[in-house]
């Protein structure tokens, strides 16, 4: 039987269980914990159910959480990973057209804007940048370091190498080399190196 959970509990277990600290240092442990209690109402959201969270602030922000965030753990390196990333892009956009992301605090404000980080369109790239450096003032920076990276790979590729594999994509020579080169983290560090 297929068990369902409420925009709060999501809300809830992201923010308050586990955490900055747990945001991006994921475990084998935290992604199995995740599948097993959020993968039937993940699935309900992916065939096109749960509008009904896109009602307020905390509901659009628990659908983004687990339509965007919450994939990335329960799926890794499996092409389900960015199954629903259009989904939660579109209500992520119509949230923050509502201003409903300045109801929600920082750091947690930025799960709103992850989803134009995690898109391969270059125009929601660059408004991802400039949404971070003027809606998230007080903690920002470690933010904008990830968007200008993700802004950068996108610039030069068009798409995330490192999805290749996942999504069954043929990997250009250019995007072998990148890889083999460090990928994302070279481009952090170039990014680091610059600044």
């Amino acid at each position: 039987m297929a068990m369902h959970v409420s925009p709060q509990e999501v809300v809830s277990f992201w923010l308050d269980e586990v955490g900055p600290a747990g945001w991006y240092n994921s475990t084998e442990a935290l992604d199995t914990g995740i599948r097993n209690r959020f993968f039937d109402t993940w699935q309900h959201g992916a065939d096109g159910h749960l509008s009904d969270w896109l009602a307020n602030a905390e509901g659009a922000l628990a659908y983004v959480l687990l339509l965007d965030q919450l994939p990335r753990n329960m799926f890794r390196n499996e092409a389900r990973a960015f199954q629903t990333d259009k989904r939660a892009l579109c209500a992520a956009k119509c949230a923050i057209t509502k201003g409903w992301d300045f109801k929600i605090a920082e750091p947690e404000r930025q799960f709103f804007y992850l989803p134009m980080m995690h898109s391969e369109s270059l125009t929601d790239q660059d408004r991802c940048i400039r949404l971070v450096k003027e809606r998230l003032p007080e903690t920002g920076d470690s933010n904008l370091l990830h968007a200008r990276a993700h802004r950068e790979v996108i610039r030069e590729f068009g798409r995330f190498p490192y999805r290749n594999a996942a999504l069954g994509r043929s990997s250009t020579a250019h995007e072998q080399a990148y890889m083999q080169q460090g990928g994302y983290g070279a481009t952090m560090r170039a990014l680091q190196e610059a600044a």
